[in-house]
């Protein structure tokens, strides 16, 4: 874990631009929030929004992230009324909170936009539970929602919009569920389309079990445990995904109570040295959420403590309080993807897998047409959207090779797999690297490679025996040699992918 919080590569200084802006924008909310008469109260609630506007909107271009910006008061602001206002009244409470899971979850298929838009509703009706907001308090912690994702847009789209002098970002992959050009959704679409609905009900289920469990451990902060099954759901997919994810919070969050024994305890919420916590904290947060889940969570759980200390509320007793009700949730997230609708990580990896292989062939269509001299091809979003895509199957198959997985055999072959799809992207990247050469020439061995690719690919997505193999020795062009490897590379797949029982990846 040290080694991937202090080791792990920052291409272009990505991770400490995106960390260091975030301390600046949350520190300019609060600054306002104070500035325009605000209680502590809404001051955290302010600084809470302009975290969240500057964390979950992920959209590929920066009119889609103000847009999507633009949008977080639109759905914060009616659920904290909702929140509010039911406040007195504690069941309509609890199923208002659920129905907001279930949507916020269900919001996945709309890509980036519905999941920050779903996160960010979540998380309002959360803080709601965290300052006790009751109707009376609305105008104020309207003013501070408002106030403060307009501080964070200042500094994200104004003062320090690093993004537009970075090349094109990358093309972001369909979502779930979406038709493929021209034509009706893949398998792997339909399965990873029945996930996000899935994962909707397991969420809800979680939560309840989290909602109810918590309150019988302590009345007053029973939503933690509901804030961890929620955020144990985020950006998984599969049974594997989300058990991982789980232990991961649990083991963060004992490392966060274990650093705010030393440091946040003895500071008793002074004005100053909280404010330099709280800073920290937030800049490990986002310095860290790329790299690893149980850093962030660390981080996550100090930023809590520090709030809670500024409160007036911290106590060792406080900190082992919030470590129950975090296994609750993690407990409740269990619960409900072993039992409720479970998706299995075969199939989830298999969907991915497959999406990627047809990203592979794209890809090397694209390139074809464009040594052919098509004007209009472009295989350049298409190796953006493999990138992403291969992104995602390494998340897809993490469980496999988690060092507490129990399974060597599975582990070994989902390693593999791993690596002969980054042979396949390194050699795609090269083909269309040589295609993007204006003297680069078609000819007819380059689109026999390509055919032989395209019936790779269509073998290790529809379970047929392996095609043949090209040539023994790779050519000199540099087209057809990248095309060789990444035949060799699929042919390679084949075995990795189809367990002896015939089934995929992960087995039966």
């Amino acid at each position: 874990m040290l080694k991937r919080m202090f080791v792990a590569p920052d291409p272009g200084r990505a991770r400490l631009r995106f960390a260091a802006r975030a301390v600046l924008g949350i520190g300019l909310a609060v600054v306002v929030c104070f500035l325009a008469g605000q209680s502590v109260v809404g001051a955290v609630t302010g600084g809470l929004a302009a975290l969240l506007a500057l964390f979950t909107v992920a959209d590929a271009t920066v009119r889609g992230q103000a847009v999507t910006t633009a949008l977080l008061p639109a759905v914060g602001v009616p659920v904290l009324a909702v929140a509010a206002e039911l406040h007195a009244y504690p069941v309509a409470r609890d199923l208002a909170f659920l129905a907001v899971v279930g949507a916020g979850v269900y919001a996945r298929r709309w890509g980036p936009r519905g999941h920050s838009l779903g996160v960010f509703a979540f998380m309002t009706f959360f803080v709601a539970q965290f300052v006790h907001a009751t109707p009376a308090q609305l105008p104020e912690l309207y003013a501070a929602v408002l106030l403060s994702v307009l501080s964070a847009a200042l500094v994200r789209f104004g003062a320090w919009c690093y993004e537009r002098r970075l090349p094109p970002a990358a093309a972001a992959s369909p979502t779930p569920g979406s038709a493929r050009a021209g034509g009706r959704p893949s398998p792997a679409d339909r399965i990873l389309a029945r996930v996000t609905t899935r994962q909707a009900v397991q969420a809800t289920a979680g939560a309840g079990f989290a909602l109810a469990v918590g309150q019988l451990v302590s009345g007053q902060r029973w939503y933690w445990a509901v804030g961890a099954t929620w955020w144990v759901f985020v950006n998984t997919a599969s049974r594997g995904e989300t058990l991982v994810r789980g232990f991961r919070r649990v083991l963060g969050t004992l490392l966060g109570i274990g650093l705010g024994f030393l440091v946040t305890v003895p500071v008793h919420g002074a004005p100053v040295p909280t404010a330099v916590l709280v800073a920290v904290a937030v800049f490990g947060i986002f310095y860290t959420a790329a790299v690893s889940y149980t850093w962030m969570m660390l981080w996550v759980t100090v930023l809590a403590e520090s709030l809670y200390g500024l409160l007036g509320v911290l106590s060792p007793g406080l900190l082992a309080l919030r470590l129950a009700e975090t296994g609750v949730g993690a407990l409740g997230a269990a619960l409900a993807v072993l039992f409720v609708l479970p998706v299995t990580t075969h199939a989830v990896t298999d969907a991915w897998i497959q999406r990627a292989l047809r990203c592979v062939h794209a890809c090397t269509a694209e390139a074809a047409d464009r040594l052919a001299g098509s004007a209009t091809a472009d295989p350049a979003p298409r190796v953006a959207e493999l990138e992403q895509l291969l992104g995602r199957v390494r998340l897809a198959v993490a469980p496999l090779v988690h060092p507490l997985n129990p399974m060597p055999a599975r582990k070994r072959r989902a390693r593999r797999v791993l690596a002969l799809l980054d042979d396949c992207a390194r050699e795609v990247r090269g083909l269309v690297a040589v295609a993007a050469d204006p003297e680069a020439s078609h000819d007819a061995r380059l689109a026999a490679a390509c055919w032989r690719v395209e019936a790779a690919v269509e073998a290790l997505t529809a379970g047929r025996p392996e095609p043949v193999r090209g040539p023994a020795e790779p050519p000199a062009e540099p087209a057809l040699a990248h095309l060789h490897g990444l035949e060799h590379a699929l042919a390679d797949l084949a075995e990795p992918l189809r367990a002896p029982s015939g089934s995929r990846l992960v087995g039966a």
